[in-house]
């Protein structure tokens, strides 16, 4: 479907309707939700053509179109996050959220019509850390929480989203606030990580394990997502001796990737390309100046915003 298509196919009347400037907000709720842009997209633009496919007449009378499209939005993620479920039992190795460049290092964004990651306001909700916590969730319980700790939406409403009573939302949200407490997510503060990155990026390009060693926290954990597609390892690496001596052995490879410092996910990351392809995107977390956690995105299909050229 295209995007006029799901707009109503109403060209000008669309554009400047009622409904035109919520796309951004939506696709930042469908993503915090799903973890895919992917599917976030699809999820608003399925809102939308419910939307469109309403009699005009059935349009005038709803008060709150941005409220309707909350809602409609919100039961489709709600869905897809419940056949996610059963997906991702039988994904191969680790999943993990699909990573976000910067909307300014999106191709082409300020050439041509707004690409998705420029939809999207990046802060703490959308860090790599907070995304995986939301993983552990019920979809449920990640409805809930997103929906009222980081969109500020009232329990009632949220109530007629997951089909529960506002106080079993209420319950819903406070049972997976516990779960962010517990991981420890959001993130360390990103003050002093792009320094950190560098060092890293470059103690990896020169194989140098004991710098790299010194760069990871004793018990840190890296997490790879090749799904299958892609060569990785299926289980974390726990350890930062284990973890710098599979990273120096990637860096020995023929040809070696070229490795460039680039905002993942509204935070100082990495980025593998070869031969002008993104392969891997790494996300990193860090606390009292060590690396803690890395998540290594290898999967292509995931990769899509990373490789897809700009309308410019």
């Amino acid at each position: 479907m295209t995007r006029t298509e799901a707009d109503g196919g109403a060209g000008a009347g669309a554009a400047h309707g009622p409904v035109a400037g919520e796309r951004r907000r939506l696709t930042g709720l469908a993503y915090r939700l799903l973890g895919s842009l992917t599917e976030a997209e699809d999820a608003v633009q399925e809102a939308y053509a419910r939307w469109y496919a309403l009699s005009p007449g059935r349009r005038a009378d709803i008060g709150s179109p941005g409220a309707w499209l909350t809602t409609v939005t919100g039961r489709i993620c709600l869905d897809l996050l419940g056949s996610a479920r059963v997906r991702r039992e039988r994904y191969v190795g680790e999943w993990l959220p699909e990573p976000l460049p910067d909307r300014t290092e999106w191709p082409g964004t300020g050439t041509g019509p707004a690409d998705p990651a420029d939809r999207i306001t990046l802060d703490e909700s959308v860090g790599m850390a907070f995304l995986v916590v939301l993983e552990t969730m019920t979809p449920a319980e990640r409805v809930a929480f997103v929906l009222h700790d980081v969109f500020r939406y009232p329990f009632a409403e949220i109530a007629a989203i997951v089909g529960r009573t506002p106080a079993a939302c209420r319950q819903l949200a406070a049972s997976a606030r516990r779960r962010v407490r517990a991981a420890g997510a959001p993130a360390g503060p990103a003050a002093g990580q792009a320094a950190l990155v560098r060092r890293f990026r470059e103690a990896w390009e020169a194989g140098d394990i004991e710098a790299l060693v010194g760069l990871l926290a004793p018990d840190a954990t890296m997490t790879a997502d090749g799904g299958g597609l892609a060569s990785s390892v299926l289980r974390p690496v726990e350890g930062g001796e284990r973890i710098a001596r599979y990273l120096a052995r990637m860096a020995g490879r023929t040809p070696a990737p070229t490795l460039l410092e680039r905002t993942v996910n509204g935070r100082p990351g990495l980025v593998a390309r070869h031969a002008g392809v993104t392969v891997t995107v790494a996300a990193f977390d860090l606390a009292d100046g060590r690396v803690t956690r890395i998540w290594a995105v290898r999967n292509p299909d995931k990769l899509r915003p990373w490789n897809t050229p700009g309308p410019g």
